[in-house]
């Protein structure tokens, strides 16, 4: 029954509609420390479902506001932000990959060490989870890569 709770409450994070497609992304090599430098500057900041800024995150929403700060762009919807990027083995996290739970409906920001950055649920706050607890373990989705584009050429006609 707890796990039901709990799993009712993290489908909050993917109820938000979309707002925009990855775009104009960092070229910085260090992106992924980057990333999880700024994640770890919200642990504390409470939970709020649709939240996007620190007075208040959804799981998907500080996902959002986290790469916002390197110029990604992307949708406040999780399974949404599942959809981009290159899917990532467990194996192969590295730090700023995104972690997905429980049929698209939760997600975070790997941070190594076996460890993930994210916005739980109401009443909690922004913490430091392991992907081995046995409920983020039991519901494992998938995790995925957002790589910079590659560089183009603008030609003059």
């Amino acid at each position: 029954m707890v796990l039901l709770g709990i799993a009712t409450v993290l489908a909050a994070c993917s109820t938000v509609s979309g707002r925009a497609p990855v775009s104009d992304r960092s070229t910085d090599g260090h992106r992924g420390q980057s990333v999880v430098d700024i994640a770890r500057k919200h642990v504390g900041a409470p939970y709020r479902w649709g939240g996007t800024s620190p007075s208040g995150f959804d799981c998907s929403g500080f996902v959002r506001y986290v790469y916002a700060q390197v110029g990604v762009s992307l949708p406040h919807n999780a399974a949404k932000q599942y959809g981009l990027g290159t899917p990532v083995s467990r194996d192969s996290l590295e730090p700023g990959d995104l972690v997905f739970f429980d049929r698209l409906r939760h997600n975070g920001i790997y941070v190594g060490d076996g460890r993930f950055i994210h916005a739980r649920q109401t009443g909690k706050r922004v913490g430091i989870a392991s992907l081995d607890d046995e409920w983020y373990a039991a519901h494992w989705a998938g995790a995925r890569r957002l790589e910079p584009p590659p560089q183009s050429v603008d030609r003059e006609d």
